[in-house]
């Protein structure tokens, strides 16, 4: 552990936000007095006090919390949250899945020059970039969105484990390799993590007057109020605030005024362009159907 805690102090220090995994690489359960963010989208994640809950959103770089943090889950996994809370976007090459060739495609092509970069305990790579302080999706996951087979991003709502780690299967551990620094993000990089714009969501597919069903008027102009709140929310209160609005367009789906598959597609859009990580966007549509009695 003291090693573990001293390079997680040195990361702190440089502005690095960290946070404990489990020993299978995964986050640590919540503790039993915080929900998880399918069954409470208003429970603030950011903001909750408890050393190892919620994943990434436990991340600090306050070195009296990150000792607390360390020493809660000392035989864990010392893990970064990337993307704009720490200023990395990182290319993860798994040569076990393609990875290798992929990674040989983009250095011919100018997409990943020389950078930071870890060797991972499982024989992988990670290549560390600077955010380019605009959203960078993650990948992992995601057909289509990856980079190429066996290579994944991991920006804003993502994470990875930093060294000096010790992987839980093979037993070696993860290893920067010198005489490196982070680098720019290439455009190139960045235009080919960024997923092409949704296109425009046609929402409303009822008639625009409803009689009986719940009687609701110009549901069209209700659905843009709704969207609109969203967008219009404060840093920090986004979340919520998707939530509140799905509460609202589950009541349109129940009374008829709009099909639930089109609903679903503007929150979607609506908290995308709210800058929210997918998961928390599906678990603020599903919180906020359920508790209308709608299903999602």
């Amino acid at each position: 552990m003291p090693d573990l805690l001293s390079a997680a102090l040195r990361y702190a220090e440089r502005g690095w936000p960290v946070f404990m995994l489990g020993r299978s690489k995964r986050p640590v359960a919540n503790c039993a007095d915080c929900p998880k963010a399918e069954e409470d989208p208003t429970h603030d994640q950011e903001a909750c006090g408890c050393l190892t809950c919620h994943g990434f959103y436990a991340a600090t770089t306050d070195p009296t919390r990150v000792a607390a943090i360390v020493a809660a889950v000392p035989r864990g996994q010392l893990a970064l949250r990337t993307g704009a809370a720490s200023g990395v976007v990182v290319v993860d090459v798994d040569p076990a899945h393609g990875g290798a060739d992929t990674l040989a495609r983009l250095i011919t092509a100018g997409l990943t020059p020389p950078t930071a970069r870890v060797l991972t305990g499982s024989g992988g790579l990670h290549l560390y970039y600077r955010h380019p302080g605009r959203r960078v999706p993650c990948s992992q996951g995601k057909p289509g969105q990856g980079l190429g087979p066996g290579v994944d991003v991991k920006a804003d709502g993502g994470y990875v484990v930093l060294p000096p780690s010790v992987h839980p299967r093979t037993g070696r551990p993860y290893r920067w390799v010198p005489g490196q620094v982070v680098k720019e993000m290439p455009p190139a990089l960045l235009t080919a993590c960024t997923p092409p714009p949704a296109p425009p969501v046609v929402a409303v597919t009822g008639p625009t007057r409803l009689t009986g069903a719940g009687g609701i008027s110009h549901p069209d102009r209700l659905l843009a109020a709704l969207l609109d709140r969203v967008a219009a929310a404060a840093e920090g209160t986004r979340r919520t605030t998707l939530y509140g609005a799905a509460r609202g367009v589950a009541r349109m789906v129940a009374a008829g005024a709009i099909d639930p598959a089109d609903a679903i597609a503007a929150l979607t859009d609506a908290g995308r362009r709210a800058e929210q990580t997918d998961r928390d966007i599906r678990a603020a549509i599903r919180g906020g159907f359920r508790d209308e009695g709608v299903a999602a």
